[in-house]
């Protein structure tokens, strides 16, 4: 199977969707672009708690820091070091980014999750439409493909746009709890720096 069959295959598929197939192309590139990277940024490799963290780093046995905990762990505690009056406010304010940067493309996600359904549905309406007319003009064989073209259309834009929505539920969930135990360990370490 070569480049051709597959461009031919998903020419068909856009003409049998009917006009709602190139948004719901354009939402799973952008919902698949926006998994990713918050795949990529909520990655974390730190198995030890705070405490055993905070020592490592204490320590100086820490390896270079590998993700967005270790670093924050690094960049606190140099403020730590640096005695600080209100360290509180300066860690809240070196934190910032990382909250910022592990919410990035989540409402994005969540966005397309809800309109990727309805798209799907809105081309199902469209198809309905289109049989009904069929049907309401004796036409069974219009150049659309008249009642046949018309339920087609509605299935296939229905089960495009729960193909794009499901998948990014289902990862949504998971990314979301890593960013809330990402959000739990940047307050822990905040917490034990301004108690020690």
């Amino acid at each position: 199977m070569d480049l051709s069959f597959w461009l031919l295959a998903v020419k068909n598929l856009f003409q049998q969707g009917g006009f709602v197939m190139p948004p719901l192309l354009f939402c799973s590139a952008a919902l698949w672009y926006g998994l990713a990277y918050r795949y990529c940024i909520l990655k974390t490799r730190n198995k030890k708690n705070m405490r055993e963290l905070y020592a490592s780093f204490q320590r100086k046995t820490a390896p270079t820091p590998s993700d967005m905990v270790e670093q924050a762990m690094q960049k606190g505690i140099a403020l730590q070091q640096c005695q600080l009056r209100h360290l509180r406010r300066q860690l809240d304010e070196a934190f910032y980014p990382y909250e910022i940067e592990i919410r990035r493309y989540s409402v994005l996600v969540k966005s397309i999750v809800m309109i990727a359904p309805l798209l799907g549905l809105l081309g199902t309406v469209a198809g309905m439409i289109e049989t009904f007319d069929s049907l309401a003009e004796m036409a069974l064989f219009t150049q659309s493909g008249g009642i046949a073209g018309g339920v087609s259309q509605a299935l296939l834009t229905t089960q495009t746009g729960l193909t794009v929505a499901i998948p990014g539920v289902l990862m949504h969930s998971v990314l979301q709890k890593k960013q809330k135990n990402i959000e739990n360990s940047l307050a822990q370490i905040k917490d034990m720096l301004c108690s020690q």
